[in-house]
């Protein structure tokens, strides 16, 4: 029997309903749950950077090798596991906490308490004496913001009905996006801020020298003065959970024994995205997991690539402050208001091909030598092009959920987005080692193109309807 179909990208209902006109979709973003979105946004956004590219330049400063820092950015693999332990978020009590604050608002605080304690311990740590103590602490940066992605994510799906998705999608991508520079550019400005004047002999070293010798230096005290403050800054979303409201959820039905409650909040949410999308399970998940292989892979390297290069800390911080927070903002909002209009499909292509294309500046910029000029052109067409590609992905993410399992499935995708990406990230040190910078850019732009050919393929097949409220 014919059964209604939808794409599987998004519930995109253009041709039945009126689009929204400018004035209406500028609105959104000053709604009261897109202003809690910005501030949750940053939170989310701070502690990525500190245990992956940032935590990149301060490895290579500390004299690291590139390899090495390569496996170590595995720490990141947390985040491309999060689905594992995201049932008990979507599900289990915290002691007195939940009783208090309710189930979503309770993790978030639970998770960036943990976060603020973590950073302060990477920020005492030397490298260079205690490098096991810096992965450690990463990586119990990495599982508590992980485990504060999939609260916020369930947060932001059930604060707003589907049509309002795009709006915080791209207000929480503004405040990402922000704290991804103040965790990135921000630090970099405080560390060099910290720092003391080198020792004459260190100077004679360096003017004899054509480069200093790596680690030659590097100053830990200004990095933990860095540090600290990141962890002081999550005191934004701290804030914000204390003074916001727990949204609205769907009632739990209650377990009568460990396998009902197992079967519940592990087996359930992923049968349910099966039964909806059949047999395009399969191509959506292959999309979810590929769409931003080209940025995640390149990332890695970005920061040790403006070390080898020889930016400084000051250069690197005000290119990707000032120009980088300017293209972002208007990525960000370019992506949603497109989403909204146009619909997520067309958006993704644009950021997909935007991203991969962004790559090949880096290319051509590691063959052209410091420029700090061309430097600025680079980073902000790179930011520009992140900040499309991410809001119309997270609006199509959350168009898959069923706010059922909200917490559990969008976890499941957003891991899904990282797992094959960070792990290929791992080995991207030791291909610059063997292959130099200019063909690395080049292959991670290469990349990029069976996204585009997937996101052509889900915009041509149906599937069943997401919902029975489907049309």
């Amino acid at each position: 029997m014919n059964q209604p179909s939808v794409t599987p990208a998004s519930p995109d209902t253009h041709a039945t309903t009126p689009r929204p006109s400018w004035g209406e979709t500028l609105k959104a973003y000053l709604e009261p749950a897109s202003l809690r979105m910005f501030a949750l946004g940053f939170s989310a956004g701070l502690p990525l950077l500190l245990v992956l590219g940032t935590l990149s330049f301060r490895l290579r400063e500390a004299g690291l090798d590139r390899t090495t820092i390569g496996y170590l950015s595995w720490v990141g693999l947390a985040y491309g596991f999060k689905w594992v332990w995201s049932p008990l978020v979507d599900r289990l009590p915290i002691p007195l906490l939940t009783r208090a604050m309710g189930r979503r608002r309770s993790w978030l605080l639970l998770s960036q308490l943990a976060i603020m304690v973590a950073l302060t311990g990477m920020a005492f740590a030397d490298p260079r004496a205690h490098l096991d103590t810096v992965v450690w602490c990463a990586l119990a940066v990495a599982f508590a913001s992980a485990t504060q992605d999939i609260a916020l994510d369930a947060y932001r799906i059930e604060s707003a009905d589907a049509a309002h998705q795009g709006a915080l999608a791209a207000t929480y991508q503004t405040g990402y996006r922000l704290a991804m520079i103040w965790a990135g550019a921000g630090v970099l400005w405080l560390a060099a801020r910290a720092e003391v004047a080198p020792a004459a002999a260190a100077v004679a070293g360096a003017v004899e020298a054509a480069k200093p010798a790596p680690g030659a230096l590097y100053q830990n005290a200004a990095w933990t003065t860095a540090y600290l403050v990141m962890a002081a800054s999550m005191l934004v979303g701290v804030v914000t959970v204390l003074f916001s409201r727990e949204p609205a959820q769907v009632a739990l039905p209650p377990s009568r024994n460990a396998a009902e409650w197992f079967r519940g909040a592990f087996v359930e949410p992923f049968a349910d995205f099966l039964k909806r999308y059949g047999t395009h399970a399969v191509l959506i998940l292959a999309l979810i997991g590929v769409y931003r292989i080209s940025d995640v892979v390149m990332g890695i390297m970005a920061n040790p690539f403006y070390v080898d290069m020889g930016y400084t800390k000051d250069e690197v911080a005000a290119v990707t402050k000032v120009y980088g927070v300017i293209m972002t903002l208007v990525g960000a909002f370019v992506g949603g208001a497109l989403s909204l209009r146009l619909g997520v499909m067309r958006v993704l292509m644009l950021g997909a091909i935007l991203s991969a294309a962004s790559n090949l500046l880096f290319a051509w910029l590691a063959g052209h030598g410091h420029d700090v000029t061309a430097l600025i052109a680079v980073v902000s067409a790179d930011n520009l092009s992140a900040g499309v590609a991410s809001a119309a992905f997270i609006a199509y993410l959350s168009s898959l959920t069923n706010v059922s399992y909200s917490a559990t499935q969008y976890a499941l995708f957003s891991s899904m987005m990282l797992l094959a990406p960070k792990w290929l990230a791992g080995y991207s040190g030791a291909f610059v080692d063997a292959y130099d910078y200019p063909t690395f850019f080049t292959a991670t732009a290469l990349l990029g193109l069976p996204v585009l050919v997937l996101i052509w393929l889900a915009t041509r097949v149906s599937s069943p309807a997401a919902s029975p409220a489907t049309p």
